[in-house]
């Protein structure tokens, strides 16, 4: 899997676009999959599993590359997850839609899942656009051979009061067209209610911090693969480990609640 492109850019035919959402935010989450990509990985004993993922989003997909992360939490327990990005700064998927590079990408992979993400949606006009262009694209998905995913996500850290409007679009979204719903977002809430200081928001207010993407990727792992994710290693020796247990807990909290949903 290839790092950031160091520049938004749409994927072109076997090419992966990476993408940082600011020069002020790129630098330290380079490191952050430098320091990733460099684990030591153990093959674990459940044997291998080869999912191909596609994701299509924007700097919340992007910054810390998460697919990237996702991979080397997957390798780390015996799994392969190949992937591929197509991610633009601040696009809906109404904006992915109206542009070549994510259909013609579902078009040119052999995936077993394609992830649409896009903003909080908390308004009714985004959940609308959420809703409308998840229809769309599912249609596309479906037609490739693959099963679409619903990206969740989280508002930013001054609309709090956002989380049950956003976790409600993304889960009617889903409910939509039989989505996979990859409840992030809802872990995230989780995680507000036990300890405020847990630090997934990055500097800005609204892209995640590394523990971020770590909560993403857990919750990403979990659904993609069915296998628990409490006990997955941490990727920093500094963070806390009650932390990371609380994190691991409530992403497996917030995907049981997932499995509820009639999708």
């Amino acid at each position: 899997c290839s790092g950031f492109a160091g520049a938004w850019a749409g994927a072109g035919a076997g090419a992966t676009s990476r993408a940082s959402a600011s020069a002020s935010i790129f630098v330290p989450f380079v490191v952050f999959v430098l320091f990733v990509s460099s684990w030591p990985i153990e093959r674990g004993v459940m044997g291998t599993i080869l999912l191909r993922i596609l994701f299509i989003g924007n700097s919340l997909t992007a910054t810390n590359d998460l697919p990237a992360v996702l991979e080397a939490f997957a390798r780390a327990q015996g799994v392969t997850i190949e992937t591929r990005t197509v991610a633009f700064p601040d696009h809906s998927l109404e904006d992915h839609w109206n542009r070549p590079e994510a259909r013609r990408a579902i078009s040119e992979g052999t995936w077993d899942y394609v992830v649409l993400q896009q903003g909080p949606s908390a308004m009714p006009e985004s959940r609308r656009i959420l809703r409308a262009y998840t229809t769309r694209f599912a249609e596309a998905v479906t037609s490739a051979g693959a099963r679409p995913a619903l990206f969740m996500v989280w508002p930013a850290s001054g609309r709090l009061n956002d989380f049950p409007r956003v976790i409600e679009s993304y889960r009617v979204a889903a409910d939509d067209v039989g989505a996979v719903v990859l409840p992030v977002g809802d872990a995230w809430r989780r995680m507000w209610d036990r300890d405020r200081s847990a630090g997934l928001y990055g500097a800005d207010g609204f892209h995640p911090s590394g523990l971020g993407t770590y909560l993403a990727a857990l919750v990403m792992f979990q659904q993609f693969t069915g296998r628990s994710v409490v006990g997955l290693p941490s990727p920093f020796s500094s963070f806390d480990p009650v932390i990371v247990r609380a994190l691991q807990e409530v992403a497996m909290e917030a995907c049981a609640a997932a499995a509820l949903s009639p999708n």
